[in-house]
């Protein structure tokens, strides 16, 4: 199978799985359930349960372990997208080429889709056909990536950094817990769910999510600068209107885009050693700097 076919086939397994784990939108408060489904089966690239998916055939985890694992990770997402894309915060009135959650329903009512994705996320991973053990690391590599540490802590930092320019440490500091939180957690739960690698074997897999998820960051960054609204999605350029720090603004396009290529070298390297089950995981750092050359 190609990797291109392989990610189309992650995609649909996740989109169905969603249909699964959503409620459904005839079960009362019907408006919620329904603006839940309307955020998380309209598309979307699913990097991190493509993530899941690849972590896992390094560790041989099963199936519907990764289903499990894919759907919690892609609702925390999703419910981030949410509330980023609220007034309050983003104000943005289009994502993944659709009207914004709030804009399609009410401010109140995505407020509410964003606080039920994540408890549905948690419900998901407590249902997850693991050990008791693995449930518990799982639950808590989620739980740290989403919060003040992680991906919530990283939207902090970046709202409050608006107007300032931050030096290159201060930005991927950002960064990690922001974007790279979440991507590093799809990975070791991939990892997790297999229940049969090392602490070493965790610890590489670790370090190439890091790296990744910084990567990833350092191309969104430059295709908010170098791509169009109907390529991307989401409207482009708002990063520059709101005068956020961003890849590009610190090191300049061509800057970043050298970053980029070192990011990119640094997962190859890790990756090295890790056979044909970790070559899905090198293809994906491929595929994503590929989109800005």
């Amino acid at each position: 199978m190609t990797f291109q076919l392989w990610m189309q086939g992650v995609r649909q397994r996740t989109e169905q799985a969603l249909d699964h784990y959503l409620p459904s939108a005839t079960h009362n408060p019907t408006r919620l359930h329904e603006a839940m489904r309307y955020a998380c089966l309209n598309g979307g690239k699913r990097l991190r349960p493509i993530l899941v998916h690849a972590a896992g055939a390094v560790s041989g985890a099963k199936p519907t372990a990764l289903d499990a694992c894919s759907v919690a990770i892609e609702m925390i997402h999703v419910y981030s997208l949410v509330h980023d894309d609220m007034p309050c915060m983003d104000d943005d009135t289009l994502r993944r080429g659709m009207p914004t959650c709030h804009v399609q329903f009410d401010e109140a009512t995505a407020l509410l889709v964003g606080d039920a994705l994540q408890t549905q996320a948690f419900v998901t991973l407590a249902d997850a056909p693991v050990s008791a053990d693995t449930t518990r690391e799982l639950v808590r590599t989620l739980a740290r990536a989403s919060g003040a540490a992680g991906m919530a802590g990283g939207q902090a930092i970046d709202l409050a950094s608006v107007g300032h320019p931050l030096n290159e440490a201060e930005l991927e500091q950002m960064h990690i817990m922001k974007t790279g939180a979440l991507i590093r957690a799809a990975i070791r739960m991939g990892a997790l769910a297999g229940e049969s690698l090392t602490q070493t074997e965790l610890d590489k897999l670790d370090s190439y999510g890091k790296v990744l998820g910084l990567l990833f960051q350092v191309v969104d960054d430059i295709l908010d600068c170098t791509g169009t609204t109907e390529e991307l999605g989401k409207t482009a350029g708002k990063d520059a209107a709101a005068d956020k720090p961003t890849y590009v603004s610190l090191m300049g396009l061509a800057g970043a885009k050298a970053f980029a290529d070192d990011l990119l070298a640094q997962t190859q390297h890790l990756m090295a050693d890790a056979g044909q089950s970790g070559q899905r995981l090198k293809d994906i750092a491929l595929e994503i700097v590929q989109r800005t050359h």
